[in-house]
């Protein structure tokens, strides 16, 4: 009989009848780190136990731990800093806000963006918003719109949609009393860390409504970047559709 408090095997197959698929040890570990994460053990901007005492923890090598932490670095969810050792990533970092938001300058410089928040509401997710967000159809949500401007430019007119239940209090009074990037409002306040997105983007014409925010003529070409960030555990958390004037900004991402 197996005791309740022993420990799980690394490794060890699920089901019995399936072929077990083999996963490097590293990996595992970098799964029980994850898990760590998803529960909250060690949170945003906090530093993470030592490669010792972790190896010790898992009862494996320090170079199989450093392998692990090199990937969740690679993937921006820890950061080592030289001296002081590895944090849990957070987007109240200096340059946090720059790890989603990918929009340059022509010249290649980076924007002092700022938020303008026009609305904040509940309402019933609309059913390809309700998918996304891995919700039940009509379930509640938050609807935040805001102007993202570049010094006095709007350049991006947001619409964001988020999970009602996890964002709890959200109101349009507290959105313009923060003045930190909106992720580490999210992060801090609601305990909702967004660690990755998937993005589409395509090209659209300016509505009058949008036009008339953005400061632009109706049927002028804008960038539409659809994107659904996730949390720890690939949980989707956020529906934004952004509305981009290119006109004196691009989109810029590094493919590796």
């Amino acid at each position: 009989m197996t005791s309740a408090n022993a420990p799980a095997t690394l490794g060890a197959p699920r089901n019995r009848g399936r072929a077990a698929v083999f996963s490097p040890l590293y990996k595992q570990i970098k799964r029980l780190l994850l898990e760590s994460l998803r529960r909250g053990e060690w949170k945003p901007a906090s530093v993470i136990p030592s490669e010792l005492e972790l190896a010790s923890r898992f009862q494996v090598s320090q170079g199989t731990v450093r392998k692990a932490i090199d990937e969740l670095a690679a993937e921006n969810l820890l950061v080592r800093r030289q001296g002081k050792g590895t944090y849990v990533a957070t987007h109240h970092g200096p340059h946090s806000q720059y790890r989603f938001l990918r929009l340059l300058a022509n010249d290649d410089s980076v924007p002092a963006a700022h938020s303008r928040f026009l609305a904040c509401r509940r309402a019933r997710a609309p059913n390809d918003i309700a998918a996304r967000l891995a919700l039940k159809m009509g379930a509640a949500a938050v609807v935040v719109e805001r102007l993202l401007c570049f010094g006095p430019t709007p350049v991006v007119l947001d619409e964001i949609w988020l999970p009602a239940r996890l964002f709890r209090g959200l109101s349009f009074e507290k959105l313009n009393a923060f003045t930190g990037p909106l992720y580490g409002f999210f992060e801090s306040e609601f305990g909702v860390p967004m660690v990755r997105a998937d993005e589409h983007l395509r090209a659209v014409a300016a509505d009058a409504h949008s036009a008339g925010l953005l400061a632009v003529d109706a049927g002028s070409p804008l960038l539409l970047v659809e994107r659904v960030s996730y949390t720890y555990g690939d949980r989707p958390v956020e529906v934004r559709r952004g509305l981009c004037v290119t006109r004196e900004h691009y989109y810029h991402n590094t493919l590796t």
